[in-house]
């Protein structure tokens, strides 16, 4: 019994030295200050290195390479120390005796270090951690998070393993609470979750993003990228992730200004506040960006919405960097250039010098870009384009991706006095079978395009290249033809235009779309009534279905996609009254959910169907509205800042003539006079022809004017007077200057007070010729909502207005210039 004793106590005694010693060297590896220090304590303490050490040993190399800043990383160093080597050896041999949270803490330490990408240790560790999944051991949500993390930074995306993540999350959502955790897992399963489930995790991430919170910003920026992962524009999520980053502007700086214009830019989302609070913080630290990695996305972000010094400021810094820029640098100041339309010819000349050492580095879709950009900013360096031309073309041979080919022939149609090899037909007609729509429209474009300019120089070419379309039409037809789902249908259809697509595909594409028109939800009659309006097409069954879709499912549509909706209606001059009072009753009340500008295009909208509510109205013409309004657009887009002030010019212009009980004072002409004098416009052929058969119809040329501008600023093609006996009046007599024809007439019936000079029985005409534009481009030929307005407010002037459509004038019954002015003189004189 006593030399039991002994032996139990000899045992313990040597148990408890053994675990104070491991303790001591968990503690000695915790307290490292240095990975030389780590790396010393392995080599010294190999044999003895249990499980434990090696994780602990793995998590203090990437703490310590974290606490450092980015550029002060010694990662490099780390990976190829021999003691490195060493711990992947031990942590592959250990790896069955590793806890749950350890497998994955060391996985988530080798790949922060940058392990390449096939590491034989990651492998090991991925697949014991699967095996545990899969024997149903559960990962705590943070380790879970940790995981899936690892697994998306492998680029395993679609891995049966994510997909058994996913599951789990689909099982446990309710109990998830941590937006941190949540966040990094919606991320991870993106790629293999049902539409169902995406819609569970998004309003989930709503729920627990809270906007007091400041530490919510990188949260915000994940859910963000989920939004993009997923194509889904959520726009209470994306509103909330919005104010999260306003109430955080103080700590943003320029790489997280430039993620989230980023992002913003793909999801189609933009907010002006933000963009003031943005513009306002980088304008203020514009000297501190000295490296031209933080200069670039500077420039991205700062750029389009700058002022005019310091947009000349950030050009003249790009150019003295240019050496300076990484291949991919470039390509953001180069797109962002497009974007502000600058066209600096000394910017682009140094992107261009500096463009050859870099050419050889980019892929296919980086090439792609560049080349789209250089010939939209128009480069003129013809040594740069023909070396792009020379590897698109290397490109083109190899390619496989259907893509890819559709993208190279695009671009290669944009480069100037590009001679078409037969390899470009040859490789397009290989692909056509696997084209999408918009791959199609691609390629057609391309060949329209060098067909018309005589591009194409080898024998045949022309049979070739007919034969080519042809094959294009017969794959447009089927893969319509084909179509059984709407969503997939308008998921083709968002980037097709073009004359190949109106001309051969449009009837068959409307004709499916009324085909599937059972299939129009509320969460699709955004991206229809978006195709319409793209396609000028004017169809009432389509039109009907999304009214009545729209009015039951009001409160589930986002009041900014009822906006588009609207607009279809109002510019294809489509009404359905109980529509638009439906949703007029719905946007009032929810007036908040809209910027200061989107404000005026929706009371512009709505002003074309004719309808002007008082609430809108009034809080549009506002003097604070106005004042806000004033400062939004100096951070607007100039294409989008030229349409805001246009619409509002054209909406004051409505509510003056219609709606004079408002009391709204006209307040745009030194706009209209400064619009009309720094325009060009010169009178085309057809008006000049025209303006001298009304000279021969009415008697003379003092009878009638060109291109006159009326009160409120529209401009006519001619205006004419008629006395009582529908005899022509004299402008020389009315004491009325004429101008020389082709010129803009500024006279002085622009005030009321000039039109009171017309004899008593007399009446103004005026003859409108309208285009093809004027009209929808479906069989009815329907006016559009822009010219139908025209049209209510000329006569509301006092005009008998004669609109003459091109498709009569054009026609065969009109082919002499006899008949031509016999259908002048019964437009004119009223004769039916």
């Amino acid at each position: 019994m006593l030399c039991l004793r002994q032996v139990c106590l000899l045992t313990l005694r040597r148990y408890q030295t053994r675990s104070l010693c491991i303790d001591h060297l968990l503690s000695q590896i915790s307290s490292c200050t240095h990975e030389d220090e780590v790396f010393s304590l392995v080599e010294r303490n190999g044999a003895r290195l249990s499980e434990k050490h090696v994780g602990i040993a793995f998590t203090m190399l990437w703490q310590l390479q974290k606490k450092r800043p980015f550029l002060l990383r010694t990662t490099d160093y780390v990976r190829r120390h021999s003691q490195f080597f060493t711990l992947c050896i031990l942590a592959e041999n250990k790896v069955e005796h590793m806890e749950d949270e350890a497998i994955v803490d060391t996985l988530y330490s080798i790949l922060r270090l940058n392990v390449e990408e096939h590491n034989s240790l990651a492998e090991v560790l991925v697949t014991e951690a699967w095996k545990r999944l899969e024997r149903q051991v559960l990962l705590s949500l943070p380790a879970l998070s940790k995981f899936a993390l690892c697994l998306y930074k492998q680029h395993r995306h679609f891995s049966p393993i994510i997909g058994q993540i996913a599951h789990i999350v689909d099982m446990k959502l309710e109990s998830i609470q941590d937006i941190r955790i949540l966040s990094v897992l919606m991320i991870c399963i993106s790629d293999v979750i049902s539409q169902s489930f995406r819609d569970r995790l998004l309003h989930k991430a709503e729920q627990l993003l809270e906007e007091e919170d400041e530490g919510h910003i990188n949260y915000a920026k994940r859910t963000l990228q989920f939004l993009q992962n997923v194509k889904v524009k959520y726009h209470p999520l994306l509103e909330k992730c919005n104010r999260i980053f306003l109430k955080s502007a103080s700590r943003l700086d320029v790489h997280t200004i430039n993620n989230i214009f980023g992002l913003y830019e793909q999801l189609g989302f933009d907010n002006a506040e933000f963009r003031l609070v943005v513009k306002q913080l980088l304008s203020e630290t514009i000297d501190d960006y000295h490296d031209p990695e933080t200069f670039a996305k500077l420039f991205f972000a700062l750029g389009p919405m700058a002022g005019s010094n310091v947009r000349e400021r950030l050009v003249a810094t790009a150019a003295h960097m240019a050496e300076e820029f990484s291949s991919h640098q470039i390509l953001v100041i180069l797109k962002t250039m497009q974007k502000m339309k600058c066209r600096n010819s000394h910017l682009l000349e140094k992107m261009a010098s500096v463009l050859h050492k870099h050419l050889d580095s980019y892929h296919v879709v980086q090439l792609v870009k560049l080349t789209q950009y250089l010939t939209r900013l128009r480069c003129h360096n013809l040594e740069l384009l023909a070396k792009l031309k020379m590897l698109l073309l290397g490109y083109l041979k190899s390619s496989v991706i259907p893509a890819d080919t559709a993208a190279i022939i695009r671009v290669l149609a944009m480069l100037p006095s590009f001679q078409v090899e037969e390899t470009v037909i040859n490789k397009a007609a290989a692909v056509l079978p696997q084209c999408r729509l918009h791959h199609l429209n691609c390629i057609a474009t391309a060949l329209v395009k060098w067909n018309h300019h005589d591009q194409l120089h080898w024998q045949n070419s022309s049979e070739q290249c007919a034969k080519l379309l042809q094959k294009l039409n017969d794959c447009g037809f089927e893969r319509i033809q084909k179509a059984n789902n709407l969503n997939l249908l308008l998921e083709e259809l968002t980037h097709v235009n073009g004359e190949w697509f109106e001309a051969v595909l449009n009837e068959k594409t409307m004709a499916m779309c009324q085909h599937l028109i059972d299939q129009i939800t509320w969460a699709n009659v955004l991206p229809l009534s978006s195709f319409l309006k793209k396609t000028n097409h004017r169809c009432p069954a389509l039109f009907d279905r999304i009214a009545s879709v729209t009015v039951e499912n009001i409160d589930k549509i986002h009041p900014s996609e009822i906006y588009f909706i609207l607009f279809l209606f109002s510019a294809l001059n489509y009404d359905n009254e109980e529509f638009f009072k439906s949703c007029i009753q719905h946007l009032t009340s929810n007036l908040s959910y809209f910027e200061i500008y989107h404000l005026v295009l929706l009371g512009h909208v709505l002003a074309v169907a004719g309808y002007f509510p008082p609430v809108l109205i009034r809080m549009i013409f506002n003097v604070s509205f106005l004042s806000k309004l004033d400062v939004q657009l100096e951070v607007l887009p100039d294409t989008l800042k030229q349409r805001v002030c246009s619409q509002l010019m054209k909406l004051n212009r409505a509510v003056c003539l219609e709606c004079p009980e408002f009391h709204i004072p006209w307040f745009h002409e030194e706009y209209c006079q400064r619009v009309f004098h720094n325009s060009t416009s010169r009178i085309s052929p057809l008006r000049q022809r025209v303006h001298r058969m009304l000279t021969e119809i009415l008697g003379g040329s003092q009878y009638s004017r060109i291109s006159v501008l009326t009160p409120y600023y529209y401009e006519i093609d001619f205006e004419c007077v008629l006395d009582e006996n529908k005899k022509p009046l004299s402008y020389m007599a009315q004491n009325i200057p004429l101008d020389d024809v082709g010129a803009i007439h500024w006279r002085d019936g622009i005030k009321d007070e000039g039109r009171k000079v017309l004899p008593p029985g007399a009446q103004r005409i005026a003859l409108e010729f309208l285009d093809s534009r004027a009209f929808s481009k479906d069989y009815s030929r329907h006016l559009k909502g822009e010219h139908a307005v025209k049209k209510r407010h000329l006569e509301m002037l006092g005009y008998r207005v004669v609109q003459i459509p091109h498709f009569e004038w054009n026609s065969m019954v009109l082919s002499t210039k006899g008949e031509q002015l016999e259908y002048l003189r019964q437009q004119l004189y009223g004769i039916q």
